[in-house]
Formats: C-alpha cells, structure tokens, sequence
C-alpha cells in the first residue's frame, strides 16, 4: 500500500470542499436532504474509482454537508458512514460502470432506514413500509446524479493533466 503523499491530500481537501459547497447550493433548493433527494455532490462519489485520495475527502465533504441536516446527528453519522463505505467499494469497482452503483446501493440501505426512524420513531409495520418507500424515492435521484454526472466527471477527469499522476493505476474509462 503507498503513502498518503501531500497531492493524495490536497485532492481530498479539494473533494472534500467541493462536495460541501456543491451540498450546499442544493440545499438551498431543498433537494440535499430527505429520501427524495438530488445531491449534485453525490456525483463526485465515482471518484474514488480513478483517485482513491479522494475517498477522505468525500467522507469529510459529507460530513460537513450534514451538519446542516434536519436529521441532526443521526445524518452527521450514519450519512457519512454511508458515504464512506460507498467510497471504499467504489474504490474496489472493476469497471467504471459500476462505481455508481455503491453510492446508489449503500446510501439507499444505510439512509432509508434513518429517515424511518426519525418519522416513525418505532420499529413496527410502520417502519418498514417507511423504510421501503424511502428505498424506493431515493434510488432514482441518487442514480441519476451518480450516472449521468458521475460518468460524465469519469470521462473528463482523466484528461486534466495535473490530475494524471494521481490517476488509479489501470483504471479504465468510458471511452470518449
């Protein structure tokens, strides 16, 4: 495993700040928070696919975007666990068409059943009813910021030079 070197950490910093201004601006359309939901950050989530440093950064990026949440400290946790593991696995894709699907996946599982509970309170009938409908209304605004702008930062952002050395060795990218 290599080291962390000063540019690995400049691009988290810069993912990280990215993901919460980008957060931000959302919310100010009420569309950052709740399971329906259409993060514009979330698209850097594919990152981590071409330059595993930016796994920190996003988790950090969301963790800053989530102290504005309505959840509360339920969001700081469970959204940034989420968004971390889903940066992990999206570092492990094989493929580039798959780096979207762990974001899609793993914030849709770990986040429907937070939202349940903050309306529910109880795990009961209710609960579970909740939780699928938010599973439900979450996939398609997550997928469709993790897929259509997600692979579209795939295409571009192996062709920024300065951002070459930091490339995941043997990455491969949708063709232009």
């Amino acid at each position: 495993m290599r080291k962390f070197s000063v540019r690995d950490l400049t691009l988290a910093a810069m993912v990280a700040a990215l993901y919460a201004v980008m957060g931000c601006f959302a919310n100010i359309f009420g569309w950052t928070f709740g399971p329906v939901q259409f993060r514009f950050a979330e698209a850097l989530t594919v990152l981590p696919f071409l330059f595993p440093a930016a796994a920190p950064g996003l988790a950090v990026g969301c963790f800053l975007t989530n102290l504005l949440s309505p959840y509360g400290a339920l969001d700081w946790l469970f959204g940034t666990l989420a968004t971390a593991i889903a940066a992990w696995l999206t570092m492990k894709a094989p493929k580039w068409y798959l780096a979207a699907l762990p974001p899609i996946l793993v914030n849709a599982l770990i986040l429907s059943p937070m939202w349940a509970w903050t309306d529910i309170g109880a795990v009961n009938a209710a609960f579970w009813a909740a939780c699928g409908w938010n599973f439900i209304t979450f996939i398609p605004g997550e997928g469709l910021v993790c897929y259509a702008l997600g692979t579209l930062l795939l295409k571009l952002m192996p062709r920024i030079d300065v951002l070459k050395p930091a490339l995941r060795p043997g990455a491969q990218t949708p063709a232009a």
